[in-house]
């Protein structure tokens, strides 16, 4: 898990220009109908969210270009590329059990990059922007994950909305917590990131959450790390860096288009958002590696990893 310093600032580093560029989008896109909507919302996930994960490749430069030279990308690509097949394959043959796994994932790398931590903050940071809008807006909610999952979802299953009132609780112990440790400051972003996902329409709230306050920590974080990615140092050097993975991302995204069906907004939803789903997987199995390998080298313990082979993650 990457040093976010999430524990002491009230909004992440680098926010105020994409925050600056989505929001007046997202603002005219709800004078649209919820198709337009979407369009804008995927269009600012792709400018704006991928290129965070996108960076993977850097880090895997650094990992490997010493040792193996020009070799090093199809080395770090392969395992890469293979994990996200896979992930996509799952979408096809079990699309509501992938659904599942991916908002797992989501929870606990979004509250474990936010917080700096696991456990319970994690969980309540995390679970914010899927439990609220299930709670909140479940018919709308249920639009948008029928959309991702391929499969026609009439409300938000059974197993989410349990998943979401169990969520209540941790969050409200997690709130009592923070307050009680003098930390008042750390309820100022889920405070207002709630009112956006009561208020605004779910896509558009996860859009800007997702552009503003999640990729934007990730890159910052990236930046200020003093060896995953050297050549990544300000927020431009970071965007140029991640544009040839990016434009990659979006090539891949349309070759799944004669795969899916449905109207154009749904299929683009469908597309980009299980595509995320699938580079999640393994950007997050990097970062994990890459902690367990750095914390290991911190205490001094023998590290011992594959020549080869490494995990990957976004």
């Amino acid at each position: 898990m990457l040093p976010t310093g999430g524990t002491t600032r009230v909004l992440p580093p680098g926010v105020a220009t994409p925050l600056g560029l989505a929001m007046p989008i997202l603002v005219a896109s709800l004078f649209l109908g919820w198709q337009g909507q979407w369009l804008c919302a995927v269009a600012l996930i792709v400018v704006l969210g991928v290129p965070h994960g996108a960076l993977d490749v850097e880090i895997g430069r650094n990992l490997l270009r010493h040792q193996f030279g020009q070799a090093w990308f199809p080395l770090f690509a392969l395992p890469y590329l293979t994990l996200v097949v896979l992930v996509l394959v799952a979408w096809r043959l079990a699309p509501e059990a992938s659904l599942a796994g991916f908002l797992a994932l989501s929870v606990w790398h979004f509250g474990s990059e936010e917080t700096g931590e696991g456990g319970l903050p994690a969980i309540a940071r995390g679970g914010l922007p899927i439990a609220l809008p299930v709670l909140c807006q479940p018919a709308a909610t249920a639009g948008v994950l029928s959309a991702i999952a391929g499969v026609p979802l009439a409300t938000v299953p059974a197993w989410l909305l349990g998943a979401s009132l169990a969520w209540l609780p941790l969050a409200a112990v997690w709130s009592v917590q923070t307050l009680r440790a003098d930390r008042p400051r750390l309820l100022v972003l889920p405070l207002v990131l709630g009112a956006g996902f009561v208020a605004l329409p779910p896509f558009t709230a996860f859009t800007l959450y997702f552009v503003a306050v999640h990729a934007p920590l990730h890159t910052s974080a990236l930046i200020d790390h003093p060896t995953r990615a050297p050549r990544v140092r300000d927020a431009r050097s970071a965007w140029w860096l991640a544009m040839p993975t990016t434009v990659l991302t979006v090539v891949i995204g349309a070759t799944l288009w004669p795969f899916t069906a449905g109207e154009p907004a749904v299929r683009l939803v469908g597309v980009a958002l299980q595509l995320l789903a699938a580079l999640t997987l393994p950007h997050m199995l990097l970062d994990a590696w890459l902690t367990r390998r750095e914390q290991a080298q911190a205490t001094g313990r023998r590290w011992s990893s594959p020549t080869v082979s490494i995990p990957s993650a976004s």
